[in-house]
């Protein structure tokens, strides 16, 4: 069995990702910051929504969930360290737990750094990992609550995943991550091949995610750091860069 995923914009660069189960026709939403246009999406998918993911409690990442979850019924499904500070929970998870939408498994993933409770879900069949504010295209997410530790780890345990993995993230960050990754890896090729597609596509109008781990792994300069001595590093470079 599989399941297919369709990202939803929201507000200025935000995504919440649909997931179809094709076997059984189960939806799930991931991290609906904003009810309008998610639901708008869900009826546009046919109206069903029968789960909702929560990578965070960031609040772009869960506004909508009350709105969904009385329109749709849905179950919500978060990181248990976390339940004090997400909407009620009807399923807690721990890393190394498994999600089902419908006939497909999911892993849920330790993904500390942005967030001390932030987990992903990882669906090998259909090839999608939601990953929340940790890993974004050509980027990682802020250090808000973790550490560089922390979000070394969180990186170190995605990497393994298959190169065709969809990195599904939750922000519209690339074209800005690029700038910079440029300026960490101005000689790799494959980032400076990159970070012209990803112009030539916001000059369009068009998403830059989701990504491929196996580009990321080629071009993502926090992907690519031996350490998380070195992560910090340019992680706080990143934070001070106004290029």
């Amino acid at each position: 069995m599989t399941v297919t995923v369709k990202a939803v914009p929201f507000a200025s660069d935000n995504y919440a990702w649909l997931l179809r189960d094709q076997a059984t026709g189960t939806v799930a939403i991931c991290d609906p910051g904003e009810a309008a246009p998610v639901t708008a999406a869900l009826d546009a998918a046919g109206g069903r929504c029968d789960i909702i993911l929560l990578t965070h409690h960031h609040a772009d990442h869960i506004d909508g969930v009350e709105e969904v979850r009385a329109k749709y019924g849905a179950k919500v499904i978060g990181a248990k360290a976390d339940a004090h500070r997400l909407p009620k929970l009807d399923q807690a998870v721990v890393p190394g737990e498994t999600v089902r939408v419908g006939e497909t498994e999911g892993r849920v993933i330790d993904s500390p750094g942005h967030t001390v409770g932030h987990v992903a879900f990882y669906f090998p069949d259909g090839d999608v990992l939601l990953c929340g504010d940790t890993l974004f295209s050509l980027g990682c997410g802020r250090l808000l609550e973790g550490t560089a530790e922390d979000m070394f780890h969180a990186l170190e345990l995605l990497k393994p995943l298959p190169p065709q993995t969809l990195v599904c993230c939750g922000h519209e960050y690339t074209e800005s991550n690029a700038r910079f990754a440029l300026t960490v890896e101005p000689d790799n090729k494959a980032l400076r091949d990159k970070a012209a597609d990803v112009a030539a596509k916001r000059a369009a109008g068009k998403p830059t995610v989701p990504s491929l781990l196996g580009q990321e792994m080629e071009t993502n300069p926090f992907l690519r750091v031996p350490s998380a001595t070195r992560l910090a590093e340019i992680r706080k470079a990143k934070d001070n860069f106004r290029g």
